[in-house]
């Protein structure tokens, strides 16, 4: 959510009796309205996790004040310089930014693990180029998680991206809009500038609201992010801003209580709706026509402005931007140093009041003589330099943070390999003590490329003909004899780099058809209709090709509660509806071999790696807290009675060596997050594994 706004800039509007109107024409509400809005932002980021439709609102007011800018220089004949307003703009948007996103750097180095740093370096750069709008959508991140404790600290960000990039298209469109309107001049002289906009903004409006409906529909983490599901609320601002000489000619009687009507409206908005899944779509709308009702209402005794034009809201709405900048920073990283999942009302009070003062300083200190030095806004090339040095006070800690984490990933790089054996030492016969100097591996700043992503995309006869089988790779030799199909979600993908040792090594085939979330098995109200489609589609694959054999996750092990508080049948239990997924390929004499489940911490192990060390009790489990005490698959196995086609797999002992599930094992890192393993792990099973499925491939059939 983005709060910042050029200067609102005074508005002519007639003066109905009993006005109370500043000769300025300084409308006080509005600063009132932002201030209010930062509050409604606070208070539902820290104590509900939920979005209040404040980000909505602070859109549509800066598109209100630009436009409104911009029509009044086209009205009495001055130049638009856009290049001066781009360069002025940024002069004033960027010295708070930077402050906070180098304090960021800081307490990042300072206070999160390094599993984070990755992600916080790339959030660094995409915040101070107004870009992490996209970053966050390609990250499919989640603004409503409830665990703000693993969120970035940069992740507000995106609105301000948003911002950013109106604040250089639309300049443009007002610019396109004087040279439509001198063109259109002859053919329709009363269309005026202000009606030729009012036609571009109401194309924007109407093509990105429906645009944002389906978008919200169909991929909604994408959307929230997405610049194009929001443009319709910006266009929104620039109609009112357009029209608002129309808009001041219709009596008090109807705006004045349309005004409290929209005042009651923002208040309400994330009280009411259920806004986590289905914004912004067109549900957005009751936040921006509200703050449009209160645009439109005049200066009136009777008005919303005895609320909003109050002395400390205005004084507020002047801080508004730093401390939207400020307050959730400060929150992240109180709950990651706390360990905390949730905040007790007296401490978000202190977090809200350290906010308050952080933002208060930093206007007062940074933001207001930046902007008010006129020496430096007297000559473009000033401003410019401006720019470009303020950029390069967070490029330059932001590049030798990278170079240090770099200079780590080479050293651990250079060492031996038999000081990171991982699994392997796990044999009796292995016999060489690591080198207590040698650092684990993978470094958790390199876990992004530990995703098991091995192979080509599958091709000809093997490459899936439905389209509910997006991802299907390919690997080993494409002309064996004997492919193995591996099936299923991430829990199953991540063995995929054993299988391409073990398939390489007797020179066998495999594929992997994967759906992240999606575990395999038959139709269930457990599984989502995309996953319904993808497992039905993924078993007609199997039917079709009839591999040697398939591999799958036959278990579910528990995931987000407390350890202590998990009954057998929640530690794991068999995948539901398994049976009726695999029976289809048990008919036809395809042996299926059912692993069974990863164990699932409740805190991402690399984390607590990080902060405690990989030797820690704190990062370790019993694996009875994790998993159930005997594979539930067993019975099925002894009883013989799903028949001789099936068999199971366990290689939970090498990911809990001695009844103890930890990190760490031989010098390598295990796991990714809380329930993925690291290719690197993964592969240094190799051996085992090959063992254990070559056993349980001769006991089936």
């Amino acid at each position: 959510m983005s709060i910042h706004s050029p200067a609102p800039a005074p508005v002519a509007r007639s003066k109905p009796a009993g006005a109370n109107k500043p000769a300025s024409g300084f409308r006080p509400e509005l600063q009132g309205l932002r201030a209010l809005a930062v509050v409604l932002v606070m208070v539902y980021h820290v104590w509900f996790g939920r979005v209040s439709g404040g980000v909505d609102v602070f859109l549509m007011l800066s598109a209100f004040f630009l436009t409104g800018a911009f029509i009044r220089k086209v009205e009495t004949s001055r130049p638009l310089a856009l290049l001066s307003y781009w360069l002025n703009v940024f002069r004033r948007l960027l010295p708070a930014a930077v402050l906070v996103l180098v304090a960021v750097i800081g307490a990042s180095i300072a206070f999160l693990p390094k599993a984070r740093w990755s992600s916080i370096m790339e959030q660094t750069s995409a915040s101070l180029f107004y870009r992490q709008n996209w970053q966050l959508a390609r990250d499919s991140v989640d603004y409503y998680a409830t665990d703000h404790a693993t969120a970035s600290p940069l992740q507000h960000f995106w609105s301000l991206s948003i911002q950013g990039q109106i604040f250089i298209l639309w300049p443009l469109l007002l610019a396109v809009g004087v040279l439509l309107w001198k063109a259109l001049a002859t053919r329709f002289p009363a269309l005026g500038y202000r009606g030729t906009m009012g036609l571009l903004f109401g194309a924007v409006f109407i093509g990105s609201l429906a645009y944002s409906i389906h978008i919200t529909a169909t991929a909604q983490q994408w959307a929230y992010f997405d610049t194009g599901a929001r443009l319709w609320e910006f266009a929104l601002g620039s109609l009112v801003a357009v029209y608002l000489p129309l808009l001041a000619k219709l009596p008090a009687a109807l705006t004045v209580p349309l005004g409290w009507v929209g005042l009651a409206a923002i208040v309400s908005c994330g009280m009411v709706l259920q806004v986590e899944h289905q914004f912004p779509g067109y549900l957005a709308l009751w936040p921006t026509l509200a703050a449009a009702f209160i645009l439109m209402a005049p200066p009136n005794n009777f008005g919303v402005q005895r609320v909003l034009a109050l002395r400390p809201l205005v004084k507020l709405g002047d801080v508004s931007y730093a401390l939207y900048l400020w307050h959730w920073p400060v929150m992240i990283f109180f709950l990651v140093e706390t360990g905390g999942k949730s905040i007790s009302f007296t401490t978000g009070l202190g977090l809200m009041l350290l906010s308050l003062l952080l933002a208060w300083a930093t206007t007062k200190i940074v933001e207001s003589p930046m902007r008010s030095w006129q020496w430096l806004s007297a000559k473009r090339r000033r401003v410019g330099l401006s720019i470009a040095v303020l950029l390069a006070l967070v490029l330059v800690p932001l590049g030798g943070w990278e170079h240090r984490v770099s200079a780590e990933e080479t050293r651990a790089a250079a060492q031996a390999g038999i000081d990171n054996p991982g699994a392997a030492i796990l044999d009796p016969s292995f016999a060489h003590v690591p080198d207590a100097a040698a650092v684990p591996i993978p470094l958790t700043s390199k876990l992004d490329d530990e995703w098991s992503n091995f192979g080509d995309d599958c091709a000809g006869a093997w490459a899936p003909e439905s389209g509910d089988i997006e991802y299907c790779q390919q690997g080993g030799n494409p002309d064996a004899e004997k492919t193995i199909v591996l099936l299923g979600d991430s829990h199953a993908q991540h063995w995929s780099g054993a299988v391409d040792l073990m398939a390489e090594k007797h020179d066998w085939q495999w594929i992997l058809l994967t759906r992240p979330a999606c575990r395999f098995g038959g139709p269930s109200p457990t599984r989502g209709d995309e996953c319904g489609d993808f497992n039905q589609a993924a078993g007609a694959y199997v039917l079709d090709h009839s591999p040697d054999a398939v591999l799958t996750v036959g278990t579910f092990t528990a995931l987000g509660k407390d350890e202590d508080g998990r009954t057998p049948a929640e530690q794991e239990h068999i995948v539901p509806d398994y049976r009726a997924g695999i029976q289809p390929m048990l008919d036809a004499g395809i042996p299926v071999i059912a692993m069974r489940d990863t164990p699932r911490f409740t805190n991402p192990a690399p984390e607590c790696v990080d902060r405690y060390g990989a030797d820690a009790e704190a990062c370790s489990k019993p694996v009875s807290k994790l998993m159930a005490t005997k594979s539930p698959l067993d019975p099925i196995v002894s009883s013989g009675a799903w028949g001789s086609n099936f068999s199971t797999m366990d290689m939970t002992d090498q990911l809990c060596p001695d009844q103890m599930c930890s990190p760490v094992v031989g010098n390598v890192l295990i796991y990714m997050d809380e329930s993925h393993l690291t290719s690197t792990y993964v592969r240094s099973t190799a051996e085992v594994f090959e063992k254990r499925f070559l056993a349980a491939l001769k006991g089936s059939g």
